[in-house]
């Protein structure tokens, strides 16, 4: 069977989410460069277009970063049959699987962000791995738990979510107000500025 994408928009509106009917990777990645891209060669591809500024590739999607002076009517279906064709020139296969994610402390795969957490902080991972992250990936994103102190609760955003201008109004009037009903009402959310 051979791959078929399809192109959903975001509420990032610089983020256009790419699907496709098979799962592309068992890693999620945030690719800003051709150095992050490790090999991953339809993330070297799309980065060749001027107009891609990152990829975030985890599961069966892509999301693709735009850069503003270019309107995704001009690019989605250009993209979209670029995407599908790179695919399906190509055996299926895991784009990641040949990363091994204990070398590059520096290597921004999730599996890396594995800490040691706090019964506190894994009882608030658990409340976003099964409130927060489904609605998250659903619009080509990615969260995590960064760090929980003094009732600040940190998360990092990726993919569609970092940057996007409704973050602020997710972090506030869902997940904080989650977190408030769930754990404390005295609690913060912010997101990690990188």
């Amino acid at each position: 069977m051979k791959y078929s994408i399809y192109a959903e928009s975001t509420p990032n509106p610089k983020v256009m989410k790419f699907v496709a009917n098979r799962m592309l990777a068992d890693k999620s990645i945030e690719i800003n460069s051709l150095k992050d891209a490790k090999g991953i060669s339809i993330a070297e591809e799309l980065l060749k277009f001027h107009f891609v500024e990152s990829i975030y590739l985890s599961n069966n999607f892509i999301s693709i970063t735009k850069i503003n002076e270019i309107e995704w009517e001009n690019i989605a279906m250009q993209l979209r049959v670029f995407i599908s064709d790179h695919l399906n020139s190509n055996e299926v296969k895991n784009y990641t699987e040949h990363i091994n994610t204990s070398i590059n402390n520096e290597s921004k795969f999730e599996e890396l962000q594995v800490k040691t957490f706090t019964e506190k902080e894994k009882e608030i991972e658990d409340i976003l791995n099964e409130y927060i992250k489904p609605a998250v990936e659903a619009d080509g994103g990615a969260i995590t738990l960064n760090y929980y102190k003094k009732n600040t609760v940190c998360v990092d955003l990726k993919g569609a979510c970092s940057g996007c201008p409704s973050a602020t109004s997710t972090l506030k009037q869902g997940i904080e107000a989650l977190l408030k009903q769930k754990i404390s009402p005295d609690i913060e959310v912010i997101a990690n500025e990188k």
